[in-house]
């Protein structure tokens, strides 16, 4: 048996598909365990890019087993979706698996995503208002829709005239939105549940049978380390737990069923929304948007150009610690071929101060600066090279210290989006 979970280490986008795509062929199954369709993955497979939102990467090997874990929450519409896509492209999605515990996306979550999102006005968190935040409330406040729930058309009904009844009084009166028509809804999703059926199961039974039997299991984060509802920089955060913990409660395994986790990481740093970004490059014309233009940087589920900057090792640092981080996965190395210097955060200060942590206030955290290192670029294409050893020196030199001031040892090396494009110092399954 073997196991590895694969999550994000900044805020997400990190290029988690393509890692996850590649460990894919060696393992038998792949299980995402947290999010919903807030989260995009991009993988390119012979050039052709595949555009995923709530299935698991491995749903593009017809051999392997793909669980949406019990802490996914999913939204019927958007799965089906993406099934018939795949089928379109000739994929066959018989082998996903979905959760019976995972927590079901009403349209009325949607509506108050969007709605309590403008509320906010400059306040805004940045939502993709695809109603995942306002999902895992309901799931907390213990008044969720479960996908059992939904497989059962009197107890689906029942629930929903409850909720509905009490979502369109908040819909009306606190924002004067629309309401929603109680049978509309009813009659959509029960059409969605005959379809995802075939789909639906216990997953803790198949993860139980996996280990079992001795298989190989892959781990795919959604979001990423700092855009965890606790760890993360709140309240400008996912409404999940992405890290490291999560995987276990998330898919309902055991700690000791866990044995190597990799921590995926742009060779420099973005972010969509709001939120603070230390090493942020605000410019229009310099290795800000020549980083954003070069990688398209914009966000695969709402298209909304990424903030773009440095890579911050002090971060890597903080989210080696609360992931357990065994090796780093290092991605678009490439992107930076063309920069004749660049720079790399090592720590934070404040004044004078040097800080040994990341605060939790966002008001200190406002003031911090990066402290930075430079190094000379290697200006050439790399996008060609297989192994590590034939990279340029200055590349080289640069992925060294990202794993020295991290603390964790370099896995992965890519230079490239499509799955060949990949440098492996560790083999991992």
């Amino acid at each position: 048996m073997s196991s590895v979970i694969v999550l994000g280490a900044q805020w997400g986008d990190e290029g988690k598909g393509k890692i996850v795509d590649y460990l894919a062929q060696r393992a038998d199954a792949v299980v995402r365990y947290s999010g919903g369709s807030n989260a995009g993955h991009t993988v390119v497979v012979d050039n052709i890019s595949y555009k995923l939102r709530l299935l698991p990467s491995g749903v593009l090997f017809k051999d392997k087993v793909n669980v949406l874990g019990n802490g996914v929450v999913i939204n019927p519409g958007v799965v089906l979706q993406e099934i018939e896509g795949m089928k379109e492209k000739g994929i066959d999605c018989g082998n996903l698996k979905i959760s019976d515990r995972a927590h079901v996306v009403l349209p009325y979550h949607q509506r108050l995503d969007e709605l309590q999102e403008n509320a906010l006005g400059k306040n805004k968190i940045g939502t993709t208002k695809g109603g995942i935040g306002p999902c895992y409330m309901d799931k907390v406040a213990r008044v969720g829709i479960r996908v059992c729930d939904l497989m059962e058309p009197d107890t689906f009904a029942a629930k929903l005239k409850i909720n509905l009844e009490a979502k369109n009084q908040i819909i009306t009166k606190i924002y004067g939105g629309e309401p929603f028509e109680y049978e509309a809804v009813l009659q959509e999703y029960l059409g969605y549940a005959e379809r995802l059926r075939p789909y639906v199961t216990d997953t803790g039974v198949i993860m139980d049978e996996l280990f079992e039997a001795g298989k190989k299991v892959l781990f795919e984060g959604a979001q990423a380390t700092f855009l965890d509802i606790d760890h993360g920089t709140y309240p400008y955060v996912t409404s999940s737990n992405p890290t490291a913990g999560n995987a276990c409660t998330g898919s309902g395994i055991g700690p000791r069923n866990i044995d190597h986790v990799v921590g995926v990481v742009k060779a420099y740093t973005t972010r969509v929304g709001e939120g603070p970004f230390i090493t942020e490059l605000h410019d229009t014309d310099g290795p800000g948007n020549q980083i954003r233009e070069t990688a398209h940087e914009y966000g695969t589920v709402t298209g909304r150009p990424r903030r773009c900057g440095w890579l911050d090792a002090f971060m890597l640092r903080y989210s080696a610690r609360l992931n357990s981080l065994d090796y780093l996965a290092i991605t678009r190395l490439d992107i930076l071929d063309q920069m004749p210097v660049i720079k790399m955060c090592v720590g934070y200060k404040i004044g004078d101060e040097v800080l040994k942590r990341i605060p939790a206030s966002l008001n200190v955290l406002a003031k911090a600066e990066p402290i930075y290192e430079e190094f000379a670029g290697w200006m050439t294409d790399i996008s060609g090279i297989r192994e590590y050893d034939k990279l340029p020196e200055n590349a080289k030199k640069y992925l060294q210290r990202i794993s020295e001031v991290a603390g964790v040892e370099l896995g992965i090396v890519s230079v490239g989006p499509n799955r060949e494009q990949t440098i492996v110092l560790k083999e991992l399954l």
